[in-house]
């Protein structure tokens, strides 16, 4: 077998080995440089918002053409100078009482899961102190998930519904594309549990679901998803992440999932509409700035 081509480079003060850059890594043509470099040029936005939050990888080291795999434990050689947190594993597949999250606080750590083809960064609600102590959710989060032939557009709706709801509570609402087929509605929260969170998403969905049966779905059963909208309020569940802001998604074309403006999101008129290739993105933040900011500053009390 061919030894890996590789290239040292040092990003901020970091040395680090970076190999097959000219590997493809989605089915029309995008390569891991091409990742590696989305990565460094959107950091700047994408950190704010992982920094301190015990990351999961999911990892295409053969393409988004293949399964992949999701990685939570800190793989075998990673450096000493990346962050890892120990914290309990419940239902580990591998079978342990604890794992070794990777924490994403800097652009080589960053620029290191890159190289692992780690396309996708998964995060929770909540976030760890400078000494791995766990901190309650600071987050609150709605995945709109549409059932055929349901589509983003229906999603836009509901979203536009949602805004409304957690608007008239107080909170500071902000949406950005899942990535792949629907939206996701955010709000920054004073510390609080996760059951409450989860309650508090669990009444807005079935609130919207009273309204709105033709268009809304507060319950998992796929059977009821049909040419609906799943309001999925368990993903504020503390065992459970959502995928990143800015964040690659594994699908055939290097979609990201990607802030909207609310004006963007009541104009919604094709799936087309919140679909957004990693260049477009950066070009999104250069000309929008950071449109998740506000979950950085704004949190207010559930009510």
């Amino acid at each position: 077998m061919a030894e890996a081509e590789r290239s040292t480079v040092e990003v901020d003060g970091r040395r680090l080995s970076l190999s097959n850059l000219d590997k493809v890594l989605f089915p029309d043509g995008f390569t891991k440089g091409e990742v590696v470099d989305y990565y460094v040029r959107v950091a700047p936005v994408l950190l704010p918002h992982v920094t301190g939050r015990p990351m999961s990888f999911q990892r295409f080291p053969d393409g988004t053409a293949t399964k992949g795999f999701f990685a939570k434990n800190a793989p075998r050689g990673t450096p000493d100078w990346v962050r890892t947190v120990k914290l309990p594993a419940p239902g580990s597949t591998m079978d342990r009482e604890t794992l070794d999250y990777v924490v994403v606080d800097d652009l080589p750590t960053l620029v290191w899961a890159a190289n692992l083809a780690a396309l996708e960064l998964h995060v929770p609600q909540w976030s760890v102190g400078p000494r791995g102590g766990v901190r309650e959710p600071d987050r609150l989060v709605l995945d709109l998930d549409p059932g055929a032939p349901a589509t983003a557009v229906e999603c836009a709706e509901v979203a536009m519904l949602l805004r409304d709801l957690v608007t008239a509570d107080g909170l500071t609402a902000v949406v950005k594309s899942s990535g792949s087929k629907g939206l996701q509605v955010y709000a920054a929260v004073e510390p609080v549990s996760d059951r409450r969170t989860s309650d508090y998403a669990k009444h807005l969905a079935q609130t919207l679901e009273k309204s709105h049966p033709k268009l809304v779905v507060s319950q998992m059963r796929k059977d009821l998803r049909g040419g609906k909208v799943f309001v999925d309020w368990s993903q504020n569940n503390a065992a459970k992440t959502t995928v990143a802001p800015y964040a690659l998604r594994a699908r055939p074309e290097p979609w990201v999932s990607t802030p909207l403006t609310w004006d963007e999101v009541a104009t919604v008129r094709r799936p087309e509409d919140v679909q957004f290739r990693a260049e477009e993105a950066l070009e999104r933040v250069d000309s929008h700035g950071d449109l998740f900011a506000p979950l950085l500053s704004t949190a207010s009390p559930l009510p």
